[in-house]
This record gives C-alpha cells, structure tokens and sequence, in this order.
C-alpha cells in the first residue's frame, strides 16, 4: 500500500516539474530583435554557425598515448619537485621572531637610504597647483569678434 502512494507521489511530482521546466527552458532561447538595423546579419550568423564546434572540426591526435612507464615518471618527478618546495617553504621565517621596534627603525633606515623620486616629494598644494595649472591651459580661448 505504501509503495503504491509513493509511486503515485513521483508520478504527479514528474507531472508537475516537467511542464514547470519546460517553461523555464523557453526562457533561455535567445530571440534576435528583428527591428534592428543589424537584425538579419546578426541571424544569418547565428544560423550559420548553430551548429559550431563539431567534433569533426577539431584536429585529430595522431600521438600514441603515453606509456605507463613514463607516466609513472613524471608522477615521481612531481613528488620529488613538490618534497623540494615543501623544504623550501618549511625554511621561510613566517612570522617575526625579531624585536621589532628594531625591525621598523631597520626598515626605516632602508627606506631613507633610497632615493626619492622627485614626483614623490610633492606636496598636496603642489599638485593640485599643477592641475589648476593644466585645467587653464586646457581652457578654450575666448571668442573673436568678428564686427569691424
């Protein structure tokens, strides 16, 4: 008796979501606006291209498939190419074991032995002095007048 009702579930469950899908799958096909000016080239590419790529269209590999020896050794050169990253990764100092009062005057005197550059050193007045510069010199001149 049970195995009736829920045969009877997923028989009306299926009536109901297979028409439901299939109206959301209306949806999703794209219709080209034929009041446009482009409207029929844009179809005729579509059309034409409906059913691109095919399986055809792609190159064939003439290549044997790889020998399971030789996959067997890229495999090992992997481990041992990832063994090697992990050593090195391991030998990184990820946090600061340093004073770091220290650590900042250290970084303090590295960044004042470098040189500036000079566009660096300007001041918030000296650029926007500089943009009210280019704004005027970007500005139409006035008009001629043309009553003589």
């Amino acid at each position: 008796m049970n195995a009736l009702i829920q045969k009877i579930g997923k028989v009306l469950a299926i009536m109901v979501c297979v028409p439901a899908l299939t109206a959301c799958a209306s949806s999703f096909q794209p219709r080209t606006d034929m009041a446009s000016p482009v409207a029929q080239r844009v179809q005729a590419l579509v059309d034409a291209n409906r059913e691109y790529p095919r399986w055809a269209d792609f190159p064939s590999s003439n290549q044997p498939a790889p020998e399971p020896a030789a996959i067997a050794a890229e495999v090992n050169t992997l481990r041992v190419t990832r063994g090697a990253l992990a050593g090195e990764v391991a030998r990184l100092e990820w946090t600061l074991t340093e004073d770091p009062a220290a650590y900042a005057q250290a970084l303090r005197a590295l960044v004042a032995s470098r040189e500036v550059a000079p566009v660096t050193q300007q001041t918030q007045a000296e650029i926007e002095d500089y943009l009210r510069r280019a704004r005027e010199r970007g500005r139409a001149p006035p008009p001629i007048t043309r009553r003589q």
